[in-house]
């Protein structure tokens, strides 16, 4: 008898109890064997769907996309299952796996096992079934019965493990997060800082700003770059911290736990200096990676353009070589923080080739604007787009008419290569965003625990019904896990390996998550929760958008099954 089956064999003193430490650690990882041998009978399904003459037909996935985005899902909770394993095995080598953490795998297990077999939410409206990805009654009943599985999923997310978990998130009110994250303690150190810093100059002038729609104020800019926040990842040769992917997630969470742009500012200086640090010559490396480390220059990414969206080899603004400069010609739009942005990463057309071929990134230098005089440069104007949320840098389009560049700043000096630089940045930007959806979602988590605790009802605090207490331990659950899988695909970019599928994957289940914790916490709020004085309101809105930039819920899904798909048979 195999670990799993013995574990399995086994039954809880009651119904419904955590299971022992040892039994939990024998039946995930086979649990996860289970859901693989599962995942690959829908990849063989769903691949006889969309191949013609035995190579994946873009037609057919096209026609197919339901199926084909269904599997992406799928795909995506094995291997956030794996990933919670391996963190179970983790803590329990380093004595850190106690019972708040095991219910979390526990848990989390119970339920994504339960939605393998029976249905995985790619949004509110759209359940994938497994008979949509062209798995039998019969793969879905052998999947049921396989020991871990049927252990795990009959006692892994039961009325007496929510009422368990209710209890654990009660007693840890004000922890830094519900379970021990599993980072080493160099990172509990910066998630200290940088919760320090979000809980004394962000969070009491948060929803203040987004309700006035102001600028996040530049007295905290300045303290963002005193602590590092926009050179973290910079090498320290060029004025930055020389941290990893990791560091940046523990940042990023933290600071868009106390506000989403405050954790967007980052960003801009991350994909700028990615794009640099990976496309730039020598003169550019050493110009402008310790002015944006130190941020004494704020940069802001030019790429998205109306109408085009993610079709950037559709892209139309050009930029033509006129002796020592380029003009630009041309319409940008969804610029975030444009006005007040230092230079910016423009993705334009410098010659005729086709598609992508004819895309080059130049760093295009423009003064800082304010809000009577966004863009006060020759040769570019534009406007504010209103938003619902994501506020504090604010949203413009663009317009150029003959703008210039400096052609020393065609980044790398060679034209063509845009399209192959902006590529190398999607991996990191996906994990940070990712990071961004985990630190909203805590908010959430945050806000209506507070409140639940707080507000009285029938005599006794609204927590004490299971309705409400189960909408954050469901919080608490999922939050870990998209922290694991947001933290994995960190750690496989510091180790220099390709990792777009696992940022892909993040970035798709993070965000699904926060939208679906601040839609909780707004409903644990009640009537109060849809007033705007309460700053749920404003975490609602804030955690709309992460489904949609750096790759809206429906591309990533698309990018991440091809990238499958197209793997071999």
């Amino acid at each position: 008898m195999s670990p799993a089956e013995s574990a399995a064999a086994k039954s809880p003193a009651r119904p419904g109890e955590a299971l022992q430490r040892a039994d939990l650690l024998a039946l995930t990882p086979q649990a996860v064997d289970d859901a693989d041998a599962l995942l690959a009978k829908a990849r063989a399904s769903v691949f006889a769907l969309v191949a013609k003459d035995g190579k994946v037909s873009a037609a057919a996935i096209e026609r197919e996309q339901f199926a084909v985005h269904g599997f992406a899902w799928m795909a995506t909770y094995v291997e956030a299952l794996r990933q919670m394993a391996a963190y179970a095995a983790r803590m329990s080598g380093e004595k850190r796996l106690g019972e708040f953490e095991a219910l979390l795998v526990q848990a989390a297990f119970g339920e994504y096992l339960n939605q393998l077999a029976g249905g995985i939410p790619m949004s509110q409206g759209e359940t994938v079934r497994p008979a949509d990805l062209g798995l039998t009654e019969e793969d879905v009943a052998t999947f049921r019965a396989a020991p871990a599985v049927r252990r795990l999923a009959s006692a892994g997310f039961t009325t007496a493990v929510r009422a368990r978990l209710a209890e654990l998130i009660a007693a840890n009110a004000g922890a830094a997060t519900f379970g021990d994250t599993g980072l080493e303690e160099t990172y509990d150190a910066i998630r200290d800082q940088m919760r320090r810093f979000a809980d004394a100059e962000v969070i009491p002038h948060a929803h203040e700003w987004h309700l006035k729609d102001d600028y996040i104020p530049m007295p905290v800019v300045k303290q963002m770059a005193e602590l590092g926040v926009f050179g973290l990842t910079i090498p320290e040769e060029f004025g930055g911290l020389g941290l990893g992917k990791e560091s940046m997630c523990v940042v990023s969470e933290e600071l868009s736990r106390g506000y989403i742009g405050v954790g967007s500012l980052g960003t801009r200086s991350e994909i700028a200096a990615e794009l640099i640090l990976g496309g730039g010559t020598k003169e550019q490396k050493d110009k402008w990676l310790p002015k944006i480390a130190s941020g004494e220059v704020l940069p802001t990414a030019v790429f998205t353009e109306p109408n085009t969206g993610s079709d950037l080899a559709s892209l139309r603004t050009r930029g033509k070589r006129e002796g020592d400069v380029y003009k630009i010609n041309g319409n940008k739009t969804w610029i975030t923080h444009a006005a007040r942005a230092d230079v910016m990463t423009l993705l334009c057309r410098t010659n005729d080739a086709p598609g992508y071929k004819g895309l080059s990134m130049l760093l295009a230098e423009k003064p800082r604007g304010d809000d009577a005089d966004p863009f006060p440069a020759k040769g570019m104007s534009g406007g504010e787009i209103e938003v619902l949320g994501y506020r504090g840098m604010k949203e413009f389009e663009i317009g150029f008419d003959d703008f210039e560049v400096k052609a020393e700043n065609l980044l790398g000096g060679e034209e063509g290569q845009g399209f192959k630089q902006l590529m190398q940045t999607f991996e990191s930007a996906r994990i940070q965003t990712a990071a961004r959806a985990v630190g909203v979602a805590q908010s959430a988590l945050e806000l209506g625990l507070r409140y639940a605790q707080e507000r009285i009802q029938f005599g006794k605090p609204i927590y004490d019904f299971p309705r409400v207490n189960g909408k954050l331990v469901t919080m608490a659950v999922e939050i870990m896990v998209a922290r694991q899988l947001t933290y994995f695909a960190a750690r496989e970019k510091d180790g220099g390996r390709r990792c777009d599928l696992e940022a892909g994957m993040a970035k798709l289940l993070a965000a699904r998550i926060a939208w679906a914790a601040a839609d909780n916490a707004l409903q644990i709020h009640g009537g109060n929760g849809f007033a705007l004085e309460y700053p749920v309101s404003r975490v609602l809105c804030d955690a709309r958008i992460l489904n949609i930039f750096e790759g809206a819920a429906e591309i990533q899904a698309q990018v991440i099954a091809r990238r499958l798909l197209e793997g071999g048979n």
